[in-house]
């Protein structure tokens, strides 16, 4: 028997498609035209092919921030995902103050990036913020606009008290879906608090915390504003992540073929890493379902 298949439903699912090839499809194909010519104004192209990118393969600048980027990136997952963890595991579960709590970890996320990267410029300056004033008063050099480490250390504090939270509010959620009866059977048992941690909270938090890990090293991989903001990518080149670099490339030395290339590789390796950890939860999902 023939079964007629209603084919209606793409009509929904046209006007989300036409904005997509808007708003993503035809700025990618641009970047990508742009990456394989050269072009020196008047809107005169010239084939290049594969030049720019193997320029950029080879290019130390590239490399370099690519490096900062991936050191940055493992800095901060190494301190918000413990931290959110340890927070998470200590707010209450019930009544008013989890409520409480739980509006309190949310505030930081409301705020936009640009206002982060303002309150903290502020914040750490040394005549007018409490950190630097504070720091300053108590004897330690503190100048991140002149001190590459005081910009590193900056930036890096001022990325976990904006995105703890998140990791906080996932690995909340998680410890929230585990029925009492696994706590129930843990103190029967005698377990120690340790134990319930390693063998009943943190299997059960695995998938969120994934999901955690690949949301923060994601925005920390692509993070733009909130270091712009603050230290404008200095000193020097201390701070200047791959999206920085890219922006400079683009619009302040209009090197517009390199910066398509540098796009179009940055995309890729975002890509390559969304995969991976896509790949990993599947994994993880599949081994919980047995």
């Amino acid at each position: 028997m023939n079964k007629t298949v209603n084919q209606k439903a793409w009509f929904l699912v046209l006007p989300v498609l036409l904005l997509v090839a808007f708003s993503a499809v035809i700025p990618l194909m641009t970047v990508v035209n742009y990456s394989v010519q050269d072009t020196f104004g008047n809107n005169v192209f010239y084939w290049v092919g594969l030049e720019w990118y193997k320029e950029m393969a080879l290019s130390e600048r590239m490399w370099n921030a690519l490096g900062r980027q991936l050191i940055f990136s493992m800095v901060i997952l190494a301190i918000e995902v413990p931290l959110g963890i340890l927070v998470a595991l200590n707010m209450p579960k019930k009544g008013f103050w989890a409520s409480f709590c739980l509006v309190v970890m949310s505030l930081p996320l409301l705020i936009p990036w640009n206002v982060v990267g303002t309150i903290w410029q502020i914040f750490g300056r040394v005549d007018i913020g409490l950190l630097g004033y504070t720091l300053d008063a108590l004897g330690i050099d503190y100048n991140y606009t002149q001190d590459s480490i005081a910009a590193w250390a900056t930036v890096i504090v001022m990325d976990v008290w904006h995105w703890t939270s998140l990791v906080a509010l996932l690995a909340y959620a998680g410890l929230q879906s585990i029925p009492d009866a696994y706590y129930q059977a843990a103190k029967i048992d005698q377990a120690s608090r340790w134990k319930v941690f390693r063998f009943i909270e943190l299997p059960k938090m695995a998938g969120v915390l994934m999901i955690a890990i690949l949301l923060r090293f994601m925005d920390s991989f692509m993070i733009y504003t909130e270091p712009f903001v603050v230290t404008g990518g200095g000193p020097g080149n201390a701070t200047t992540f791959l999206s920085i670099d890219l922006v400079k490339m683009a619009l302040g030395q209009f090197d517009l073929g390199p910066a398509a290339a540098f796009s179009i590789m940055y995309f890729l390796v975002i890509l390559l890493i969304c995969w991976v950890f896509y790949t990993v939860m599947i994994n993880l999902d599949k081994r919980d379902g047995v």
